[in-house]
C-alpha cells in the first residue's frame, strides 16, 4: 500500500504566507471601499444641506408680505443683509393665524446665516422685529444672535433685482431704468431676485451657484 504524502513545512509556510497576503489585499480593498462610501455619503449629506437651505430661501421669498407703509418693511437689501417680512407658517394653539415673521439673511465670517423673529401681530412688534433684524445684520447682540441659524459656509454672495425689464443693482436708483417713472421704494417687491453664492470646497459643491426667484404673480407681457 502506497504511503500518502503530506505537506512539507516549507509548503505550509508558503501557503500561510500567500493566505496572509490575500487577506491583507482583501482588507485594503474593503477599507478603500468603506472610505469611498463614507466620502460619497458625506458629499450627499452636504448637498442635501445646501438644497434644504436654498429651499428655505425660496420659501421665505414665496411668503413675502410687503408692508411699504411701515418704514419700507417688506424686502430690504443694504448690500450686506437681506431683510423681509413674510407670513408665518406656524399656527397658534387656538388655531388662529400666527401673523408675520421678520426674516434676515447675511454672510458673516464666511458663514451664511438666517435670522427669524418670533411671530408678530401688531405694528409695534413688527417695527421692533424689523429694527432688531437690521441690528443683527450689522452688530448683533447676544439676544439677537440667539435667533440665528448657521446654514452653510460661503465665500461671498450677491443679489440682483429684476425691475423695469432689466437686472440691476438693488441699491442703484431702486433698479429702475426708466428715468420718467417713479422709483419704487426699497421695501417694494421686485419682479425677480437673482441669488449668486460662491461655495467653498467644504460644502461639497465648489464654485458659483446662481438661483433665480420669480415673483409668483409676475407677468412679463409687454403691451
Amino acid at each position: 500500500m502506497q504511503k500518502q504524502r503530506g505537506f512539507t513545512l516549507i509548503e505550509l509556510l508558503i501557503a500561510i504566507t500567500l493566505m496572509a497576503v490575500l487577506a491583507g489585499l482583501s482588507w485594503r480593498g474593503l477599507d478603500s471601499l468603506m472610505r469611498s462610501r463614507d466620502i460619497t455619503q458625506a458629499q450627499v449629506d452636504k448637498t442635501a444641506v445646501l438644497q434644504t437651505v436654498l429651499a428655505q430661501w425660496q420659501a421665505d421669498l414665496n411668503a413675502v408680505q410687503p408692508l411699504p407703509s411701515l418704514n419700507d418693511a417688506g424686502v430690504n437689501w443694504d448690500g450686506r443683509t437681506l431683510r423681509l417680512t413674510r407670513r408665518a407658517t406656524a399656527w397658534r394653539a387656538d388655531g388662529a393665524d400666527a401673523g408675520l415673521w421678520v426674516v434676515a439673511w447675511t454672510l458673516r465670517n464666511n458663514q451664511w446665516l438666517r435670522w427669524q423673529s418670533a411671530p408678530v401681530q401688531t405694528r409695534a412688534a413688527l417695527q421692533h422685529a424689523w429694527t432688531q433684524a437690521e441690528r443683527w445684520g450689522q452688530n448683533p447682540s447676544s439676544d439677537d444672535a440667539a435667533l440665528e441659524t448657521l446654514l452653510v459656509p460661503l465665500d461671498a454672495w450677491q443679489l440682483t433685482y429684476f425691475r423695469g425689464n432689466a437686472w440691476t443693482n438693488p441699491l442703484s436708483s431702486a433698479g429702475n431704468t426708466d428715468a420718467k417713472s417713479n422709483a419704487p421704494s426699497q421695501g417694494a417687491l421686485p419682479d425677480a431676485i437673482r441669488l449668486q453664492i460662491d461655495l467653498p470646497a467644504s460644502t461639497g459643491v465648489r464654485g458659483r451657484l446662481t438661483l433665480d426667484w420669480v415673483r409668483p404673480n409676475f407677468s412679463n407681457t409687454k403691451t
